[in-house]
């Protein structure tokens, strides 16, 4: 019973990681800026960061079941 929400937020999490940082991986590569206004390099760096995260917030999940 308590393996449903784990399996919801492990997949909403892996999810959001993984598109956030292919969407960072594709702006970067076009040399498009990720934050309107902010410094390129600062802003694709706290995306990654935040996308790590969101990925291993999600493995952390899926372990816990």
């Amino acid at each position: 019973m308590e393996s449903g929400p784990a399996i919801f937020a492990g997949a909403v999490f892996a999810l959001f990681g993984a598109g956030l940082l292919m969407w960072t991986v594709a702006r970067v590569a076009h040399g498009r800026p990720v934050a309107e206004g902010a410094r390129p390099v600062m802003s694709a760096t706290l995306t990654a960061l935040v996308a790590a995260g969101a990925l291993a917030l999600g493995a952390w999940c899926f372990l816990r079941m």
